[in-house]
């Protein structure tokens, strides 16, 4: 059945997930993203909604409901009189008066895939809702098979996502959230370069993430890549650029209120790249704070996805690295014990690469037998995950453990081996 008038209204409003209440709020921040004194009520609403014929919103009003949606105001239901009717044509066009441009048949490209879309084809609440879980997607992948499969996934969203900003139709809303899953997407690739050793692209990615989650102005995104940048700055020696990163981490936590979560995901970093330098009583102020801030975690309102792999088996991790650095390998122990047993089942690719770092641990410091059946655990979880750094993990303790006397050793480095070549194309 055909809705008439300005139930139109109505169903655009719910189709894009908001209630009365939600959509005058999200009303007046686009009114004031355009700079137009314009605004709405709930009362009003609903009689825009309702009545027969309905009022028709004024010149300011209508630039705003024309923008949340991406139609003229004509398609949501109102009489439009001549002089107020918005040009459906491309405005580069010469001779056209330079106004909103608008597509046709709003509903049947609503429902197509986004891959399919073609130039001045319109993205909607639908295909962000999708875009959106892909993105989200990414997490799962990468904790369960590997950076490697999850990274093949981020470039085609990837592709997909910079084709719909080049050539498509959308609401200044809706280009905010494909520049906010442009942003991520890249913190994602800045990752699994990290995780694949390939630390020059990693980096040009983290860059890459700064500037869309700048543009944007989402302190939390770019806080989200700048803990990324530490971690891969460290790894290519550039420790002073690490250090700017963890302050400037800091700096915009402070100033959009970040709770403990996020601190802790910096107070680690700035651990990591202390007892990279050989700071070890700046790691362990460093891992002080995030003691403190760990404790806080159960008060948090609202985490940010990416900070929500953060536990306490970060902290002890980050505590068994000082150990390491400062020469006490069996002080160490205790915290990678803790840390790999107190990991979640749901992130296999950091447990597996936790495991093989306490194999090594271990390993060297004379805990054989101990040593063999943690990497056994670390072989049978590793033929499901594609992970270059867990690859290269495995390869340096097979190399330690073939060279070791102690035949459980030898027999351990043999039997990688075998499992390594069985899994070769």
């Amino acid at each position: 059945m055909a809705v008439g008038g300005t139930g139109r209204l109505a169903l655009l409003r719910k189709a894009a997930g908001h209630t009365q209440k939600t959509f005058v709020t999200d009303f007046t921040h686009e009114a004031s993203r355009l700079n137009i004194a314009a605004s709405v009520s709930v009362r009003q609403l609903r009689r825009w909604e309702s009545e027969e014929p309905s009022p028709l919103p004024h010149p300011g009003q209508q630039i705003v409901l024309e923008a949340m949606f991406g139609i003229p105001i004509s398609e949501m239901g109102f009489a439009v009189p001549p002089h107020r009717l918005s040009l459906a044509a491309p405005i580069s066009n010469p001779g056209t008066v330079k106004r909103r441009t608008f597509v046709a048949d709003v509903g049947a490209l609503v429902a197509a895939p986004l891959s399919g879309i073609g130039p001045g084809a319109r993205i909607g609440t639908a295909d962000l809702t999708r875009l959106r879980t892909r993105v989200d997607d990414l997490y799962q992948t990468d904790h369960t098979t590997g950076s490697v499969p999850a990274m093949a996934q981020a470039r085609r969203i990837e592709n997909e996502i910079g084709n719909a900003l080049g050539v498509s139709s959308y609401t200044s809303r809706i280009g905010r959230e494909l520049h906010s899953m442009l942003a991520a997407l890249y913190s994602h690739q800045a990752w699994y370069g990290y995780d694949g050793g390939r630390l020059a692209e990693g980096r040009t990615a983290c860059m890459e993430a700064l500037a869309a989650a700048q543009m944007i102005d989402d302190p939390l995104r770019q806080i989200s890549v700048l803990e990324i940048l530490a971690l891969i700055a460290v790894k290519a020696g550039r420790t002073w650029e690490a250090a700017s990163a963890v302050e400037s981490a800091y700096r915009l936590a402070r100033q959009a209120g970040a709770g403990p979560t996020v601190h802790l995901v910096i107070a680690l970093r700035e651990a990591n790249v202390a007892t990279h330098n050989g700071d070890l009583s700046g790691a362990r102020r460093a891992l002080s704070r995030a003691v403190s801030h760990q404790s806080r975690m159960d008060t948090d309102t609202e985490v940010p996805p990416w900070a929500k792999f953060v536990g306490p088996f970060e902290v002890d991790y980050a505590t068994a690295d000082l150990y390491l650095r400062g020469g006490r390998p069996r002080k160490a122990l205790p915290f990678l014990r803790a840390a790999t047993r107190g990991m979640g089942s749901d992130l296999a690719r950091n447990s597996a690469s936790y495991r093989a770092k306490l194999a090594h641990v271990l390993l060297a410091a004379g805990e054989v037998d101990e040593a063999c059946a943690e990497m056994t655990t670390v072989i049978r979880a590793s033929g499901r995950i594609s992970s270059p750094r867990l690859t290269d993990r495995i390869h340096d303790f097979q190399s330690a453990a073939g060279q070791m006397k102690s035949r459980v050793a030898r027999d351990c480095a043999m039997r990688i081996r075998e499992t390594r070549q069985e899994g070769s194309p």
